[in-house]
């Protein structure tokens, strides 16, 4: 998901319990001219299929995070999701400032919806369906379970912004995307230009 203007109406609970970004991580990647996982672009087949969940947290879960870290901040982005770089897993990143202040990086394992409250509808751009806006009906308020990369079961509460983030990102594990929310004629363009080469 690209990057936008955090509202102030922002709720996050359980923040101490999430996996935030480790500095000595942040540092290594501004030595990196290229990150080491490229974002996919729709229509990969990686991203009309459902994930599948992660039993268990081992060493190709933790280089899969830190790919995904250093792919969605090199973006930039706010989110990004496991099959966007290639991988069928549950796995979610979410950084609602993209990286601009520290200590905000979620990371999130087998996340789900708990709970649902409201509807709005709001412009969504994506960084795996690129050159394109789409206008997206979501909940306006969200209760999210899952699991950290401690392996402790975490819930988190969100609304606005990053609410939306985090179904857009759920919406990727499930073999979503924004183009699924569009008419059938935007679909057709964005499907011919990149067919031609233009996206």
């Amino acid at each position: 998901m690209h990057t936008e203007t955090l509202p102030s109406s922002l709720i996050l609970k359980n923040l101490k319990e999430m996996q935030f970004l480790d500095s000595l991580h942040q540092r290594h990647y501004a030595n990196r001219s290229m990150p080491r996982k490229h974002i996919l672009i729709y229509p990969e087949p990686v991203l009309k299929n459902r994930a599948k969940e992660i039993d268990s947290i081992d060493l190709d879960v933790v280089t899969l995070v830190e790919d995904m870290e250093e792919a969605m901040y090199q973006a930039p982005g706010v989110g990004l999701a496991a099959p966007q770089v290639g991988c069928a897993r549950r796995l979610i990143l979410v950084d609602p400032t993209a990286g601009k202040e520290s200590g905000n990086l979620l990371v999130i394992l087998n996340p789900v919806i708990v709970e649902r409250e409201g509807k709005v509808t709001d412009s969504e751009m994506c960084l795996s369906v690129p050159e394109i806006s789409v206008d997206v009906p979501r909940s306006e308020k969200i209760l999210i379970q899952g699991v950290n990369m401690d392996g402790k079961e975490v819930r988190i509460e969100a609304e606005g912004f990053l609410a939306r983030i985090f179904q857009h990102e759920i919406d990727h594990l499930d073999g979503r995307v924004i183009l699924d929310y569009a008419s059938a004629l935007k679909r057709a363009i964005y499907l011919k230009k990149k067919k031609k080469g233009k996206i």
